[in-house]
């Protein structure tokens, strides 16, 4: 690596990680990851994120990699505005059904007979919901598309979502003795409005 190539390496790092970690605090699986903290040991619901998180964004960098070859990124851009105001609207709607859900699902992964069993049921349950489509799997892909370089691009994104993972963790396993699951849920809404209506006044502005 050259003089000038370091510099941009961990200037391009440095965006992603932050940009890939704010992200993460308020995404979908975000708020199962601190819903599970409040319930479980937190060391295994950190290994848990670790796992899954490993696992989706090899897979979200090298779908990313073939992707820009086919689809200009404003559009990448656009339709990532457009899914976190749906994400908004969707969390608001669902209301007390979806705290209902995650009631059941909170009880289904307390009963599991064995460390193994719920460990697996919580990495499978966080890897669906990355890749069912969220802000920082969007913000990943266009990030490949900016910088070119798909290792550097897996390694900052995998260390901000295990960095947040650890802080979501912690914050989960305190925060569920003072907030609510619908506490977090309203305060996901307010994110996914701001981040959806940033990215689409970005493209708008040029």
């Amino acid at each position: 690596m050259t003089g000038t190539e370091l510099p941009f390496a961990v200037g391009a790092f440095a965006t992603i990680f932050g940009t890939i970690f704010v992200a993460e605090l308020t995404d979908k699986d975000a708020l199962l990851l601190l819903t599970l903290a409040t319930r479980s040991k937190p060391r295994r619901v950190f290994l848990a994120g670790s796992i899954a998180f490993t696992f989706t964004t090899a897979v979200i960098v090298t779908v990313g990699s073939a992707l820009i070859r086919v689809v200009p990124v404003v559009w990448i851009k656009a339709a990532g505005g457009v899914i976190m105001l749906g994400y908004a609207g969707r969390t608001y709607a669902r209301g007390v059904a979806g705290g209902e859900l995650e009631g059941r699902e909170e009880k289904h992964f307390a009963e599991s007979r064995s460390d193994f069993a719920w460990l697996m049921g919580a990495v499978m349950s966080l890897a669906l919901l990355d890749l069912a489509g969220d802000a920082t799997e969007l913000i990943t892909i266009v990030f490949v598309a900016q910088f070119k370089d798909a290792v550097l691009v897996f390694v900052a994104a995998l260390v901000a979502l295990v960095l947040a993972s650890g802080l979501e963790t912690a914050l989960g396993n305190r925060l569920g003795r003072i907030l609510s699951t619908s506490s977090v849920r309203r305060l996901s809404v307010v994110v996914f409005l701001i981040v959806g209506s940033a990215i689409l006044l970005s493209i708008a502005a040029g």
